[in-house]
């Protein structure tokens, strides 16, 4: 599985995001690969790391199969993981 990781530009972060993958990633199987989204490539789902809860980082421009799943804050580091999970546990 490919998730393409798309940061906002920092205007305003309230915490780590670049933390905030590196808790994401860590706690995923190895089967779960993760790429910083480029628009010629086709993702099974995007990871969107915004620094606030506005998450106005563009995102319609990338190719995506399935979902897009959003962090806006710390609080939505483990829902990341869950919903991650959850789809590699479903495939």
């Amino acid at each position: 599985m490919l998730i393409g990781i798309k940061y906002c530009g920092g205007c305003n972060p309230r915490y780590n995001r670049g933390g905030a993958f590196e808790t994401i990633k860590k706690q995923l199987p190895n089967n779960v690969e993760f790429a910083i989204a480029e628009e010629s490539i086709e993702y099974d789902y995007l990871l969107v790391i915004g620094g606030c809860t506005k998450c106005c980082a563009s995102y319609c421009q990338y190719q995506v199969k399935n979902d897009i799943i959003f962090v806006r804050n710390e609080d939505h580091i483990d829902m990341a993981i869950t919903k991650i999970e959850d789809i590699v546990g479903g495939k």
